[in-house]
């Protein structure tokens, strides 16, 4: 039996004392046939209690989680805001050192993410998160102080550092409390909060310049910096008081009762979501290590990822046409943002109702093909360029990814969380450096080399996750005949007596014999 059956097989062992769900009943309210099909499909199976739960759990959970995704994009991208908006001339950036400052961030923010994945395994992750998001928004707050460069690449590596924990450990945690009907659309709205936050950081920007620049004495962009700290720093102490740690941890919040903390601990015992148990040592490590997860899951969301750079093009083809005015070159690409966004949610959405994971993966970068095969072909026609260029992030599936890397690994806590910091940290790492190669400036606006190549991205992604899709099921079907293997033993155990005769032994379920 493989290590990853044993796993599943060992968490299964406490199913047998947990109380099933509760029947379904007769005759759905309107309410709840209206909710089972735009919010999780299994409602009308769920008691007043556990919906009770839930709703507690998203008001607090995605509340903290959100606020603190949209604060970690505003403020990674607002150095992008500053350099635009004064910073470059005062601290006489005429060279490399914005690209210098991204890249110092980038390897920050791809190096922590596997540390932070296991420091959440001894530590509350609420401790963690609130205070790594206290202590960029303290980093943040400094930079609006910054008056060399050497401080500001010191602040904005220590910022990658301190942001870096939020996005792994945020999916870590979701997948920890929420069961597979309810886990994507719950990660798709996490992950919504992304583009949102992207997009803000320019308006926050433009009205902070227009009301405050020169006001104290301050330029447009150091008020920036404060006013992204101010917007940070509560939502870092919301962390710390609300946001819910494991439900095995016996530690349970303000706003959950002692019967809820039990009825959190069934469901994920029910949907077999092993829990952490803080145990960190060589040969769980080694164990880990022999399996496929950690290998082909990542390997499987860095390809995914390379392959959705196209988007980010947009504006450069746009104006290089001389067909559009400054301001629509600037509009335009941010339907792509809109649509990408729309695609987030509705993959999500449309895997939890369907309860399938591999068809809202594999279907989305199906259809990526067209945008990423147009933009590599590069055909005369500019209404189909901008037609792909438009709908180059409608393949967004990260939601929908990371549930079902969720579920895969789901019978080992750690393992779980090693390939959600894995796939995210060298994705990003990646991305921080193939860009450079493929995508030269000199080469814009077809760029002969980066389009094709996202192409041919999109196609090992999908193979991979066809790959993904069969080892998994092969991994499901062994797992099954084990169990059944099991069940059959232990019946026959129970339940096998013969009685040929008088004074015939006879065992007994507790294996001590008898005469019948």
């Amino acid at each position: 039996m493989s290590d990853v059956k044993d796993k599943v097989a060992t968490t299964t062992d406490t199913d047998a004392a947990v109380a099933p769900p509760p029947p379904a009943p007769a005759k759905l309210s309107l309410k709840d046939a209206f909710l089972s099909h735009i919010w999780d499909t299994d409602t009308h199976l769920k008691s007043p209690a556990e919906r009770r739960l839930l709703f507690k759990l998203d008001v607090a959970m995605l509340t903290c989680l959100c606020l603190g995704f949209f604060n970690k994009y505003l403020d990674q991208s607002n150095i992008s805001n500053a350099y635009v908006s004064g910073l470059k001339e005062e601290l006489k950036w005429y060279g490399n050192q914005y690209t210098y400052a991204q890249s110092l961030y980038t390897a920050a923010y791809a190096i922590m993410q596997v540390p932070s994945t296991l420091i959440v395994q001894k530590v509350r992750p609420s401790l963690w998160l609130g205070g790594c998001e206290v202590l960029w928004a303290i980093f943040t707050f400094a930079q609006a102080g910054a008056h060399s460069t050497s401080t500001m690449y010191g602040l904005r590596f220590m910022v990658g550092v301190t942001e870096s924990a939020f996005f792994p450990v945020g999916l870590f945690l979701l997948g920890s409390w929420y069961t597979p009907t309810e886990l994507a659309k719950r990660t798709a709205i996490f992950h919504f909060t992304a583009p949102a936050g992207s997009a803000f950081a320019g308006y926050l920007q433009a009205a902070v310049y227009k009301t405050l620049n020169g006001r104290h004495g301050l330029e447009g962009w150091r008020w920036l910096y404060i006013i992204c700290g101010v917007i940070t720093l509560p939502c870092g102490l919301l962390v710390w008081g609300v946001l819910p740690d494991y439900p095995s941890t016996g530690r349970k919040r303000w706003w959950l009762t002692e019967e809820e903390v039990e009825l959190a601990r069934e469901r994920v015992a029910r949907a077999k979501r092993a829990q952490t148990d803080g145990k960190l040592s060589w040969p769980i490590l080694k164990r880990i290590g022999s399996s496929w997860h950690v290998y082909v899951l990542p390997l499987t969301y860095i390809f995914y990822g390379l392959a959705l750079q196209d988007a980010g093009y947009f504006g450069i083809w746009l104006k290089s046409t001389k067909k559009y005015s400054i301001e629509m070159v600037n509009i335009l690409p941010t339907f792509t943002s809109v649509i990408g966004a729309v695609s987030i949610l509705l993959w999500g959405f449309g895997s939890d109702y369907t309860g399938s994971r591999a068809a809202f993966t594999l279907g989305p970068l199906a259809w990526g093909l067209f945008p990423t095969g147009v933009l590599a072909f590069w055909p005369a026609s500019l209404r189909l360029k901008q037609a792909a260029f438009l709908v180059a992030s409608s393949p967004l599936v990260t939601a929908v990814v990371f549930s079902w890397w969720n579920e895969i690994c789901s019978a080992d806590p750690l393992e779980r969380a090693l390939v959600i910091s894995l796939s995210n940290g060298l994705q990003y790492a990646m991305n921080a450096w193939i860009p450079l190669l493929i995508f030269k400036q000199t080469d814009a606006p077809s760029f002969r080399k980066g389009f094709p190549t996202t192409f041919a991205f999109n196609i090992i992604a999908l193979g991979l996750l066809t790959l993904v899709f069969f080892l998994h099921r092969r991994e499901k079907r062994g797992v099954k005949a084990d169990e059944e293997e099991e069940a059959g033993a232990e019946s026959e155990g129970d339940a096998k007596v013969k009685v040929a005769g008088e004074g015939i032994p006879v065992l007994s379920h507790d294996g001590v014999k008898s005469v019948a």
